[in-house]
């Protein structure tokens, strides 16, 4: 398993509550729409990055982590596993906390690289269906 319970917790509670979420449009059909919601009904402020540059969910979207003009506690990665660890190299870039790969997206050579870069890490997980285990 890639991120511990501890590091799930940590994510989730202790790093900041501004999460980009990589992936997520107005799609209603997506999952990252969904956990987009439910990150906000736990305080999360989500914003979304797509190429699009979307407003979902109330928040304007930018094209891309570095187009944005504040900085990110967690980036939430929504994209196919093959263009993950570009993802997880720009949230290091952007000097983001921490990368999320959500269920079914798994890069170990991202994985290895995000840590080393001391960002914490989880991969192959939801952090809405871990955030209301939180009690």
């Amino acid at each position: 398993m890639y991120g511990d319970d501890a590091t799930v917790r940590k994510i989730l509670t202790e790093l900041g509550d501004t999460w980009a979420v990589v992936g997520l449009s107005s799609n209603r059909r997506r999952a990252a729409y969904g956990v987009a919601e439910v990150l906000q009904r736990y305080g999360k402020r989500v914003v979304p990055v797509h190429p699009k540059a979307e407003t979902v969910h109330g928040e304007q979207g930018y094209a891309s982590l570095a187009d944005m003009p504040f900085a990110v506690d967690v980036v939430d990665v929504f994209v196919n596993s093959d263009l993950a660890g570009t993802v997880a190299d720009e949230a290091a870039a952007v000097g983001a906390k921490a990368v999320w790969f959500q269920l079914g997206v798994v890069d170990d050579a991202a994985y290895g690289r995000t840590r080393a870069a001391g960002l914490d890490m989880v991969m192959d997980r939801c952090p809405a269906i871990e955030i209301p285990r939180l009690g």
